[in-house]
């Protein structure tokens, strides 16, 4: 599970007590962002995009077998990075690539609009992993001219043409995931997990009727495109030898090389049993591997890798892959690891029914971690925080990891502005608050979403995995309930004494405020005016924030006030309102412990669907004065292997790329694994 709320970086928060710092016998701002802020975070702004740059803190300090150890999952995850491509649209390979080749090829005039227009058209479409926004889902529109497209082909002796040209200009595959039932799960997403006749109902037959342990189900489809031949549906399974199966034996090959050089047992049983996996596509051995991977938590450096979270999925079986190379923050995981071990006291405490509550939360394990590298579905887009494994009886069993990905945050708290901040923040004591108190606010809500929040609950007996019974709300239900937990114990003075919070009110508040904020305003200059929310973390932020408004009108608890003609957000009760949140977050852990599938859809639709157009449009005028694009994403470090007259490595260094093309387009040259269709 993915955690990509980063409000603190653009939001404010409002206190009702002075804001004068406090000491901090805790974290302190100093140690939580260690890292040489000289450095240049920017990298370059196009479209709604900013791409950033991040450093690797640690990475001198580590041994040449570890440096070794980072580079070679690093490969490995780069050696997939078509599969996203892929996954996300049936024709983006053959789109990105084309587009490449001109990018690389024309020696026409480069200072016409057009071209300006095709080159941020290309650099969209790096980000999103296709020609789909990455957030939005909806497709790319060109601002040139198909006539236009057709002179570069022909100049530049570029192969694009019949649907996989004609779409880029149509209206056909327009959203890549929708969920809008009425449009069709399916049929109204371009995503590439199913094929073009295989409906929604097709989907539901087979994994309904497809058999599994019940005490420890596997995660049905997971790794498969469910195809229909001759009125028959089968599944095409990701693995060597199969679909995506010269990607795959790349993969296998550097997590080979990998292996070698692991720094304990257990993680060298890992990677067997992953790339047993690759080689096979059995699920049961994908569990084999997770169990092992979610209990070895000895050594500095981790990973994840595979086809894992299943947003991208309107039916939420299929896992997009991704990949993630981890260096330990050895000061910050030290502090956090207080949650970890606290994890049984939170779930004990919480608002959820005692049937709901687990007796014993097992092996959740945190860190804060600094990445090395990443990949498909986690670049150039990156989570800042990920909770896995993912399926549910191994969490309850043996436990799940928990991290913070420490850089990233820096980066993004690093490389931003404060002038969205002055503008949608109520006044200057807000304004002030979050500059103090802000950004390790958002830290620890991290935190407890990933440790405490997706560890908490358990389904009743007999009911079905919350993909069965919750369908395509799972995944904003699921993301709602971790930011509930997180909200409900910013404020609790067990976060002091455990010694990660300097102040439980003023970080209470400061989280506070900003999310309800972002819930119901600043998060809109996402979206187009008119459009309904669709990725399933904004829904899960207006959805809280909506209900929590309106629950709370007879008391005012939160206040709408209008000053000058703008629009602000008032709380005026922080308990009420925390109240307010544990409410919700027992009604939410009822709706999935009972597969109560009626309750759940009418809460998203009812508060996290629709949006206030009024509000929206004024969020808009308002946000048009700057500048800073409203989406950010990463360029990765370059790790360069040095090596002997003997072709032995004697040292890997970390280079910043030249651009965001000039990585893009290396990243082409070096990890072409498929064929433009697969």
């Amino acid at each position: 599970m993915k955690f990509k709320y980063i409000l603190g970086f653009i939001l404010a928060a409002t206190f009702l007590f002075s804001c004068q710092p406090k000491q901090d016998k805790t974290i302190s701002k100093e140690a939580a962002t260690e890292q040489n802020d000289s450095f240049d975070y920017l990298s370059e702004q196009f479209a709604d995009i900013k791409i950033l740059r991040y450093q690797i803190p640690g990475f001198e300090q580590l041994t040449m077998q570890q440096k070794k150890y980072v580079y070679f999952l690093g490969q490995a995850g780069l050696a997939g990075r078509d599969i996203m491509y892929d996954q996300n649209y049936r024709h983006n390979l053959k789109i990105r690539r084309a587009l490449e080749n001109i990018y690389a090829k024309f020696e026409g005039d480069k200072s016409t609009a057009d071209w300006k227009h095709f080159e941020t058209y290309l650099k969209r479409v790096w980000f999103a992993n296709g020609i789909h926004h990455h957030y939005a889902n909806d497709k790319f529109i060109p601002e040139f001219s198909k006539d236009y497209l057709t002179s570069l082909i022909e100049a530049t002796q570029t192969n694009l043409q019949g649907e996989a040209l004609d779409v880029m200009f149509s209206q056909e595959d327009a959203k890549k995931v929708n969920l809008n039932l009425e449009k069709g799960l399916i049929k109204g997403s371009a995503i590439n997990f199913y094929g073009q006749n295989v409906t929604a109902e097709d989907v539901d037959a087979y994994y309904t009727a497809m058999k599994v342990d019940k005490d420890q189900p596997v995660e049905k489809g997971l790794n498969t495109k469910l195809i229909k031949e001759n009125g028959v549906l089968k599944e095409k399974v990701w693995k060597s030898g199969g679909m995506y199966g010269a990607a795959i034996d790349q993969i296998i090959y550097w997590l080979e090389m990998a292996k070698e050089v692991t720094e304990n047992d257990a993680q060298a049983k890992g990677l067997e049993l992953l790339i047993a996996y690759y080689q096979t596509g059995d699920l049961k051995t994908w569990d084999q591997y997770n169990i092992v991977w979610a209990t070895a938590i000895k050594g500095d450096i981790d990973y994840i890798n595979g086809f894992i979270e299943v947003y991208n999925d309107p039916k939420g079986y299929k896992g997009s892959y991704e990949s993630v190379v981890q260096i330990k923050d050895f000061e910050m995981s030290e502090k956090m690891a207080a949650l970890a071990n606290n994890a049984q006291w939170f779930e004990d405490n919480s608002t959820l029914d005692p049937s709901h509550k687990k007796k014993n939360v097992v092996g959740v394990s945190y860190k804060t971690v600094n990445v090395a590298a990443e990949a498909g579905d986690s670049s150039p887009s990156t989570p800042i925080g990920i909770n896995l494994p993912n399926n549910n009886w191994i969490r309850e069993q043996h436990g799940s990891k928990s991290v913070s990905l420490g850089n990233i945050i820096h980066a993004y708290a690093n490389a931003g502005s404060t002038g969205r901040l002055k503008e949608f923040a109520y006044d200057e004591e807000e304004i002030k608050c979050e500059e103090e108190y802000g950004q390790l606010a958002d830290k620890l809500h991290t935190a407890l979403h990933e440790v405490i929040g997706h560890a908490s609950g358990q389904l009743n007996p007999g009911v079905g995995t919350p993909k069965e019974t919750m369908k395509n709300y799972a995944s904003t239900l699921e993301e709602a309930r971790a930011d509930l937990v997180g909200l409900y114990y910013l404020p609790d003075e067990k976060l002091v004494e455990i010694g990660i919070s300097p102040d439980a009110k003023l970080i209470g508040k400061a989280a506070f405020d900003g999310y309800i904020r972002n819930g119901l305003m600043t998060q809109l200059i996402r979206l187009n005016l008119g459009d309904d929310i669709e990725e399933a973390h904004m829904r899960n932020r207006q959805l809280v924030a909506a209900w929590a408004m309106e629950k709370g009108n007879a008391d005012q608890v939160i206040e709408k006030v209008t000053r000058d003609g703008k629009t602000y957000f008032k709380i005026n009760d922080y308990g009420k309102l925390r109240d307010l949140f544990g409410e919700l977050l027992k009604e939410i852990q009822r709706i999935k412990s009972e597969g109560d599938f009626e309750s759940g859809k009418a809460l998203v639709e009812n508060y996290g669907v629709k949006v206030d157009q009024e509000i929206h449009k004024e969020v808009l005028d308002r946000n048009s004065q700057f500048k800073s694009a409203p989406y950010s994403g990463f360029i990765n470090p370059t790790l360069v292997a040095k090596k002997d007259e003997n072709g032995v490595i004697v040292d890997i260094i970390v280079e910043q790329p030249e651009s965001f093309a000039a990585q893009m387009l290396q990243y082409a040259e070096d990890f072409t694994t498929l064929p433009d269709e697969n």
